[in-house]
């Protein structure tokens, strides 16, 4: 698996590596028995790539747990000195990081309230925690990975409404460095670890919406999101199905954006509009339970949520839809409300077996575990293993 191989070898070898890497990531502590039958690989087979791969140091190798009397057995786990993805998620009030590698497990790192939000001092607070853990972890970060709360395209953000910003390059993260940046829509990326991990795994298509300020999802087929001609797609958000009169900060009139979050639960209410919609809403989530005004507030959300949620199914397909952020503790608070509207929304053929209405595994991180799958498919692409396995077999200390 070394670059001197021929490519269509070389290509090969690592198709069977990746196989084996996803199935480690999939099931820490398999054992190479079961890794070869979830593969498709023979035993030899699956003995040779497991030696390479620990060769790399991207595979560990180690004596399971003991249980009775039996024979022996090793089971496998990724390698501790292995490739890493940093990965972050901004939002319109602060920013997270956590590294993450081969495993798919997340490790927090650090977290800050935005104290300007104008971008050059978001994105320098961030390029900075960047560079330290670049210089923690030498040549062993090799990708970053963006969730933004925002609409994304490439390596830029081209609106950010609840940020205040318009377009803005995302590229000065990594600097100068040849660091791969990969950036998304966070909602976008939370269907994506739904879809993969959590409460839509096992399915083939899955509608993913999720409310913080505003809403936003994203349609997963196959474990990958479907983002349009330019990757800009799964702003529901901004469909209008809200009051033509109310602009939305996007600069479109009736989005359902305004309808669903914490402004809208403040109208409901008649309190003033809250400065951290995504705050206000989760305190009336929670006074909902003591209060009848809150709770008919979040019943009136959960309606307009409801009928949304059908529109998208009955465009979309999808086989099951999962809720996240405040949608998921709008169908635990006001759940009579959402089916009344979602059920009477739908087709009347999808009435009988409607897609199930599930909320996400991930409310909270899916933003961040989304991103960390992305890069890690970043990570085992072909051209990134090659970097990888070139430097180990050289003996090279890897690049800072």
């Amino acid at each position: 698996m070394t670059s001197g191989a021929p490519p269509g070898r070389r290509d090969q070898r690592w198709r069977g590596a990746r196989e084996v890497l996803a199935a480690i990531r999939r099931e820490p502590g398999i054992t190479r028995a079961a890794l070869a039958r979830r593969a498709g690989l023979s035993t030899g087979s699956a003995a040779e790539i497991v030696a390479r791969l620990r060769a790399l140091a991207l595979v560990r190798e180690g004596p399971a747990p003991v249980v009775g009397r039996g024979r022996p057995t090793t089971v496998l786990a990724a390698h501790p000195g292995g490739p890493l993805v940093l990965v972050l998620d901004l939002r319109h009030e602060d920013w997270r990081m956590a590294l993450c590698g081969l495993d798919g497990r997340l490790q927090p790192l650090a977290s800050e309230r935005h104290r300007r939000r104008a971008p050059r001092a978001v994105l320098s607070a961030i390029g900075a925690a960047v560079a330290r853990a670049r210089a923690r972890w030498p040549g062993r970060v090799r990708a970053v990975s963006v969730a933004v709360s925002g609409t994304v395209q490439g390596g830029r953000i081209v609106q950010a409404a609840s940020l205040g910003w318009g377009v803005v390059d995302l590229r000065p993260l990594v600097g100068a460095t040849p660091l791969p940046l990969l950036a998304g829509n966070d909602a976008t990326l939370a269907g994506v670890a739904e879809a993969r991990a959590g409460a839509a795994r096992g399915f083939r298509s899955a509608l993913h919406l999720t409310v913080e300020v505003g809403l936003g999802g994203i349609l997963v087929v196959g474990g990958d999101p479907i983002g349009g001609a330019t990757g800009a797609g799964g702003e529901f958000g901004h469909m209008p199905l809200g009051d033509p009169r109310r602009r939305c900060p996007c600069g479109a009139r009736g989005c359902w954006d305004v309808e669903v979050d914490g402004r809208a639960l403040a109208r409901h209410l008649g309190e003033r509009p809250p400065s951290n919609a995504r705050t206000y809403g989760r305190e009336v989530l929670a006074r909902a339970a003591r209060e009848p005004a809150a709770l008919r507030a979040v019943e009136a959300t959960g309606r307009v949520l409801g009928a949304g949620t059908a529109g998208l199914v009955n465009a979309l397909d999808p086989e099951v839809v999962t809720l996240g952020g405040l949608a998921a503790s709008m169908l635990e608070v006001a759940p009579r409300a959402f089916s009344a509207a979602y059920l009477g929304g739908l087709m009347s053929f999808r009435r009988a077996a409607p897609p199930e209405v599930r909320r996400a595994a991930f409310p909270e991180d899916g933003a961040l575990r989304g991103a960390a799958e992305v890069g890690l498919d970043a990570v085992l692409a072909e051209p990134q293993l090659d970097g990888w396995a070139r430097e180990r077999t050289l003996g090279a200390r890897p690049a800072p």
